[in-house]
């Protein structure tokens, strides 16, 4: 049976010599592999180059609820990035967001609000003309809503720590190591109040925004299982140095 839905790329592998396999997180149905015939041929239906990381699509598809690998009937990149692919910083944001967002979703079932959340957040990034340095750490502290570990702020006004592990704020030093501590609680609470709108406004230093996304990428993998380690994150931070 067909069924329209959008969908954002996360991945594509090999699967022969003219064929790929592409990952897929859909509005209808979830993560889901799409096994792409023919994908490397100058005169694919489907191209290579409409499978790339974060490419926003309409899709139809055949869908078996029991099915590893599923089939595309028609696709198109709906829609089309203007400004992503061609710069640099852009393109850095996203192949981080990119792999984050692969190590995150297991999901092969619906999950409308996560999937508006991202739509949005990739065509905001594309449309965006300034104040995108922060836009990776801002991203991720959103995204946590919809993954089920979203910061606990109830004293977040006078919390003078972060407790990584529990998801709030504290009052006093924890025990542990895994905290945001008074050196850039300030930032962690300007960039978890900020609305997108004023994102332009805010102002954080390079190392201490460096310092920051290592912190928080701690938080996901206290809180995702294998999230494991994350390399774009150094392509990055190069980039926005």
């Amino acid at each position: 049976m067909l069924h329209k839905t959008r969908g954002i790329v996360l991945k594509t592998t090999d699967y022969s010599e003219s064929s790929v396999v592409a990952q897929v997180f859909t509005e209808k149905f979830g993560l889901q592999s799409y096994l792409i015939n023919g994908a490397k041929k100058p005169k694919a239906k489907i191209k290579l180059n409409m499978l790339q990381p974060l490419h926003l699509l309409d899709m139809i598809v055949y869908h078996k609820a029991t099915g590893n690998l599923q089939r595309i009937s028609e696709l198109r990149n709906q829609p089309l990035l203007q400004t992503i692919p061609y710069h640099v910083v852009k393109s850095s944001i996203a192949l981080f967001i990119n792999e984050v967002l692969y190590k995150s979703l297991k999901l092969h079932f619906e999950d409308e609000p996560l999937f508006n959340f991202l739509f949005r957040s990739i065509e905001l990034l594309d449309k965006s003309d300034e104040g995108i340095a922060n836009f990776h750490i801002y991203f991720l502290l959103r995204l946590t809503k919809y993954l089920g570990f979203y910061p606990d702020r109830t004293i977040e006004k006078e919390g003078r720590f972060f407790d990584l592990r529990e998801g709030t704020y504290t009052l006093h030093q924890p025990i542990h190591l895994f905290i945001i501590d008074e050196g850039l609680i300030e930032d962690f609470k300007n960039v978890i109040g900020c609305s997108y709108e004023r994102l332009v406004l805010l102002s954080i230093p390079a190392a201490r925004r460096k310092a920051l996304l290592h912190k928080i990428l701690d938080y996901y993998r206290l809180h995702i299982e294998s999230f494991g380690e994350v390399r774009s994150h150094l392509i990055l931070e190069e980039v926005l140095s």
